[in-house]
């Protein structure tokens, strides 16, 4: 939520609109062009609701023929784009320009193969990510990143951001679970990166593209790891008195060889906010609370939740319930999932995402809680606790101007707070424009020469999706 600065738009641009849309609806037909003011103004914002700027022309493709030839006219005129994908982005990264075109690939939603005995799944990128799993259910598959907006978003934004979700300690993020990409450069030619085999030879330009946050290319195809499901999943819960005890419970259970399919942990007022809204039966005499998840036969689950417990008595945990039924599981992650749900019912919240080592886990949530009383602010705190990813909550009046800045401040001084404990901005939401002026914090002026050096290799008049993720003053450095 740090306040960022627009790109200027190119007053010779907007002269030229009316020729522009003529050709974009040459190209993908009037039903594929959103022209009028009402309906471009559903583009304006993504997620991250405090920045928004109406756009030229908003193009619905749905075939990556559509996508070449948009591309080759885009180049040709010099027009900005900005790939979209569902818009569930927290950091301002679909955010467009007055004088940009958004593309939206929510239409190129097929699936295109499955291939279950080799473990892969072609899918156009427009897809959601629950509907990836959904479409291989039936076979016992899955596919594993899930972040809490996998109902929506779709596989292009979580390939943008590189996200994740609560399984990420077990299974890895995106870029573990994708195989290969299809993309579409800014001059409308196609590349193919990856494939449907698990251990591709040349560069690595999937560590390159995912997490790229659509500033290289657009993604139009992929082919994505599937998981066979385990046969038994249950999880325990286990309140501490203190956050140092629940850290070292976690990192006591990670070093004993144990990976659990995720480790969550909530803060008392996490804790209070989520009993209230669901009755789950969390504990409210607590300071944290973890939630654990393990996978494995029945006999194994059993195995491995008595050996955490035994674990975690090491920690003087003041309570530990072990699941002993569907509805029990089922119970305790409904409460930890209803955290937005809670929070919508106060009158604003900003989220922060960043990561920080667990050993400083402690610290932080001091450091933190002190950084928003001092704005007087209050903020709760939920985190991915096997890998240090934070998502602090920080609570405010959404109609108060004064408040609202407060906030901006609050959360730049968190984040700059996670670098200097050694950790980075983000852990799955992307740097977008709310954390882009803080990349100095992270990388020297070095790093961020070659990283825009990468990005005019491949897009020499930084086109796509322009204004993110790099400082503007190393933009077409």
């Amino acid at each position: 939520m740090v306040s960022a600065k627009f790109l200027p738009f190119d007053p010779d641009t907007l002269k030229k609109k009316d020729r522009i849309t003529k050709k974009l609806t040459e190209i993908l037909g009037v039903d594929s062009v959103i022209t009028d003011y009402d309906g471009r103004r559903a583009y304006e914002m993504d997620a991250l609701v405090t920045h928004s700027q109406t756009p030229l022309a908003v193009v619905l493709p749905s075939t990556i023929q559509q996508v070449c030839i948009l591309m080759r006219f885009c180049s040709k005129e010099r027009l900005k784009v900005f790939p979209r994908g569902a818009g569930t982005s927290l950091c301002g990264g679909a955010l467009p320009t007055e004088d940009g075109i958004v593309v939206c690939i929510s239409r190129m939603n097929k699936v295109l193969e499955i291939d279950c005995p080799n473990r892969f799944m072609r899918v156009e990128a427009g897809i959601t990510n629950y509907a990836i799993s959904e479409a291989v259910a039936a076979e016992g598959y899955f596919f594993a990143p899930d972040p809490s907006s996998q109902l929506a978003c779709t596989i292009a934004g979580n390939i943008a951001t590189n996200s994740s979700g609560v399984r990420c300690l077990k299974y890895g993020t995106t870029l573990n679970n994708v195989l290969g990409l299809k993309i579409v450069t800014i001059e409308g030619k196609i590349l193919n990166i990856g494939g449907a085999y698990h251990d591709p030879i040349g560069l690595d330009l999937l560590g390159l593209m995912v997490g790229s946050e659509g500033q290289l290319g657009i993604v139009t195809e992929v082919t994505v790891r599937l998981v066979h499901k385990t046969e038994y999943s249950r999880p325990l819960i286990m309140g501490f008195l203190s956050s140092a005890n629940a850290v070292d419970c976690v990192i006591a259970i990670i070093s004993s060889g144990i990976i659990p399919s995720s480790i969550e942990y909530m803060d008392k007022s996490a804790i209070h906010l989520c009993e209230g809204f669901e009755k789950t039966g969390y504990p409210l005499d607590v300071d944290a609370l973890l939630i654990v998840e393990v996978e494995g036969s029945e006999c194994e689950v059993s195995i491995l939740l008595d050996y955490i417990r035994d674990i975690a008595n090491h920690f003087s945990p003041h309570e530990i319930l072990i699941s002993d039924s569907a509805y029990k599981s089922s119970e305790i992650w409904r409460g930890r999932n209803s955290i937005l749900s809670a929070l919508a019912q106060s009158s604003g919240f900003h989220i922060i995402d960043c990561t920080i080592p667990l050993i400083q886990l402690p610290t932080a949530l001091l450091e933190i809680s002190d950084i928003c009383k001092s704005y007087g602010l209050e903020v709760v705190n939920i985190f991915h606790a096997g890998n240090g990813i934070l998502h602090p909550f920080i609570i405010y009046d959404s109609n108060n101007s004064q408040q609202h800045d407060m906030v901006k401040r609050a959360s730049a001084d968190i984040l700059k707070l996670c670098v200097e404990m050694g950790g980075c901005l983000t852990g799955a939401h992307g740097i977008g424009v709310e954390k882009r002026d803080l990349m100095k914090f992270l990388f020297s002026e070095s790093d961020l020469i070659l990283q825009s050096r990468v990005k005019s290799a491949l897009d020499p008049h930084w086109l796509l999706n322009p204004g993110k993720v790099l400082p503007l003053d190393f933009h077409n450095t």
